[in-house]
Parts: C-alpha cells; sequence; structure tokens
C-alpha cells in the first residue's frame, strides 16, 4: 500500500503542476486579447495604388487622425485639386503622392496637435489617363499602364506623327495643384540620343500637343 501511495502522490502533484501552467497561460492570452494594440506607424495604403502615385481630382480619400475622429474625414479631392480639413483648412492634394499629402497635413497640425499621427488612404481612384491632341494619327485618351508611361510610348500608342507635325516642339501640359506647367519635349533629340537617358514620363491627367 505506501508503494502504491509513494507512486500516486507524485503523479497527482505533476498534474496539478500542469493545471496550475495551463491556467495562467490562458489567463496570459486573454489579458493580451484585451489590450488595445498599439498605433500602427504613420503611413499610407490604398487599393491598387503604388508609393509614387501621384493623386488625382476626383480620387477618393480617408483621412485618419489618431484618437481624433472630428479630424478623421472621409474626402473627395475636388476639381480644383484641393480637399478641406478642419483646423487646417484647404490643402492642395492633386499631383501630390499619399505620403507627400500625408506630411503636408501633419505638419500644418503640429499648429494645435502634439506630434499629429495621420495616415492618408486611397479608397477610389479615378481612371489614370493621359490625352495625346495635335498633328498624331489616332489623337484622344491613353490608359496608364501601372501608373506609367513614357512620351515616346505615348506618342506610338497614338499611331504616330502626321505629315505635318512639328517633332522639335511637342508640349505637355500638366496641372500641379492649381498651377499648370507646361513641359517641352523633343522628339527628334530624344530618339538620336546615344546616353539612353530616360524618356519623358507622363503622369494621368497630362495632355500632349503635338503642333
Amino acid at each position: 500500500m505506501k508503494t502504491v501511495t509513494t507512486l500516486v502522490l507524485p503523479l497527482l502533484l505533476l498534474a496539478a503542476s500542469a493545471s496550475a501552467q495551463d491556467a495562467t497561460a490562458a489567463r496570459r492570452q486573454t489579458a493580451d486579447a484585451r489590450t488595445p494594440a498599439a498605433p500602427a506607424p504613420v503611413g499610407t495604403s490604398g487599393a491598387a495604388t503604388s508609393a509614387d502615385y501621384h493623386l488625382l481630382a476626383g480620387d477618393k480619400l480617408r483621412i485618419e487622425v489618431y484618437k481624433d475622429a472630428q479630424l478623421s474625414q472621409s474626402l473627395q479631392i475636388r476639381p480644383d485639386g484641393k480637399v478641406t480639413l478642419p483646423l487646417v483648412g484647404d490643402v492642395v492634394a492633386a499631383g501630390r503622392t499619399s505620403v507627400e499629402l500625408r506630411d503636408a497635413i501633419s505638419e500644418s497640425l503640429k499648429e494645435y496637435i502634439s506630434n499629429p499621427v495621420v495616415t492618408v488612404i486611397v479608397t477610389e481612384t479615378t481612371p489614370q489617363l493621359v490625352y495625346i491632341t495635335g498633328e498624331v494619327n489616332k489623337p484622344g485618351a491613353l490608359p496608364l499602364a501601372n501608373g506609367r508611361m513614357s512620351i515616346l510610348q505615348a506618342l506610338a500608342m497614338a499611331g504616330g506623327f502626321t505629315d505635318f507635325a512639328n517633332k522639335k516642339d511637342i508640349r505637355v501640359l500638366r496641372k500641379t495643384g492649381t498651377a499648370m506647367q507646361t513641359l517641352k519635349f523633343n522628339y527628334k533629340e530624344a530618339i538620336g540620343d546615344d546616353s539612353h537617358r530616360e524618356p519623358l514620363q507622363l503622369i494621368a491627367g497630362d495632355t500632349v500637343i503635338v503642333k
């Protein structure tokens, strides 16, 4: 009888110890689940947008200001390229990347909030198009593949030049905020360049004019 008791007691002690460890682990898991997660680092995200995607008029955004529900807004970029936020007022969004817009909003909020944590989320984008007009065989709108297209690719997709085209003086109209920028491009110079430099890259909303 003593032998049986000697064997049973250690087994009971081991079982009790294991049960206590399981209960402690369960309590820790419950506590971890109840602990709120730390705020995500300042950043951006978006639906099918790359980090270098330039915002366009019509794009829909979700701007989150950490721990401030009143400042957090769902917005659409207006035709003038701006969005309006409480405290900050009008902010130029079109032509900027989401990172640049985030930084601009954060800088403006520093006057009212200590170390504001801002996230810009692109929830919906407008079609990414460039436009080509003038002395080309197929003028019209061209979709941007992966948000990028060189002017040489655009000219090729437009069917090339007509007989009357001035290939040395091609203009690209680009809207930056509320201003319109004019870029010049010399086709003959570009195709004769042996330095293999990257040709002018178009962004959504650009208008290429071939005289």
